[in-house]
């Protein structure tokens, strides 16, 4: 079974759309096989983030991350990496497709309600960040 991190971000977690969220996914057929409810360090910050490191948008966006608390989850189902970025939509939620969780939930490019790795490898590297193996139900 293939695996996907999905962090709902700050700003969809604290307006309470987790379990719609949540349900998005469930209801196009994908388990959930972990979730935890945390508040982002800057250390975790710079290890999810690493590539971002040094950009113009990355002081911007650990401020974010690390403003409130976020969903973390470990997402489960056949070719689930490409199917939950397009159930997420578009990073800029005006040029997401309706009925995304983007189009639904996010304010703008930055506070975008979502993020989900972008390949295996990227998934491979991002959950151990926030989960061990016995937290992964699968």
């Amino acid at each position: 079974m293939e695996k996907t991190l999905v962090l709902i971000k700050p700003d969809a977690f604290g307006k309470n759309h987790a379990g719609d969220i949540l349900k998005i996914y469930e209801d196009a057929g994908f388990k959930i096989l972990a979730a935890k409810v945390m508040k982002m360090t800057r250390e975790v910050a710079a290890k999810h983030y690493a590539e971002h490191i040094g950009r113009p948008f990355y002081p911007a966006l650990v401020e974010f991350m690390t403003s409130a608390p976020l969903m973390a989850l470990v997402v489960g189902g056949d070719d689930v990496i490409k199917k939950v970025r397009e159930l997420n939509g578009a990073t800029n939620p005006a040029e997401a497709a309706e009925g995304t969780v983007r189009k639904l939930f996010a304010e703008d490019k930055t506070k975008n309600a979502v993020h989900a790795s972008d390949s295996k490898e990227s998934a491979a590297r991002e959950i151990p960040i926030f989960f061990g193996a016995c937290e992964i139900f699968d």
